[in-house]
């Protein structure tokens, strides 16, 4: 009889310990969980945070880039004629790029991870390409140029060749122009990039300007008529 009991008391011990095994298992799978749910939501709160610091930080941004282009595109007034309260105007050139050029460097360095920041510092080398500054204004194309924007990168490679083309670099313009060329983007499409080579060519290669002239009008004839302004400035001067 003894030996029956024990054997039962076995029995529930076994399935007693079944029990709670489960039970501590289930208790460990739930603790899981709960800890991949709070972990996700630590993720989409953080996520929720940066995308709502990243849209004010944006905003911030675009009033500055704002307030930097009325600079950038303000009337320079006539000798004598007073300022007016309302309107940006200027006396020269020189004070107006020189302040809109600053005002562009204090967006860009201040929101330079943001769309309006690359813009700011696109229009702070402009600036400086008006101040004869090209040593700065390459500085800052070749930074816009590398933050990720493919478009706006576009368009600085197309002012860096200009740049370049001012500075008597001319194997480096022609390289640019070449990559715009071959990989056109949204800002600066092919034909563009075509006739600005053709244009540095017609000063240097004759024959090269013309080959590329006249790729234009075949290719593209909704820029036909700019090629054949630039075969008419090749022609007189022949």
């Amino acid at each position: 009889m003894a030996q029956h009991i024990l054997r039962k008391d076995l029995k529930k011990d076994e399935i007693r310990e079944r029990l709670v095994s489960g039970v501590e298992s289930v208790a460990s799978h739930q603790q899981a969980l709960w800890l991949v749910v709070a972990a996700a939501l630590v993720v989409a709160l953080a996520v929720f945070g940066w995308n709502s610091y990243a849209r004010r930080q944006t905003a911030k941004a675009s009033a500055a880039l704002d307030d930097g282009l009325k600079v950038f595109q303000a009337r320079i007034r006539a000798a004598g004629e007073p300022a007016d309260p309302v309107d940006i105007t200027y006396l020269d050139q020189k004070n107006k790029f020189t302040d809109a050029e600053k005002k562009f460097l204090s967006v860009a360095g201040q929101y330079g991870r943001t769309k309006p920041g690359q813009m700011a510092r696109y229009y702070a080398a402009l600036s400086e390409v008006q101040l004869k500054q090209y040593a700065d204004a390459e500085k800052n194309l070749s930074q816009v140029i590398s933050g990720g924007d493919e478009n706006l990168a576009g368009l600085a490679k197309f002012k860096l060749a200009e740049v370049y083309v001012q500075e008597n670099k001319g194997s480096q313009a022609v390289d640019l122009f070449k990559q715009l060329s071959d990989k056109p983007s949204v800002f600066v499409p092919k034909p563009m990039a075509l006739l600005a080579l053709a244009d540095y060519y017609r000063k240097t290669d004759p024959a090269q300007a013309t080959k590329l002239y006249n790729q234009v009008k075949q290719e593209f004839p909704d820029a036909a008529e700019q090629a054949d302004q630039g075969l008419e400035l090749l022609n007189s001067k022949s």
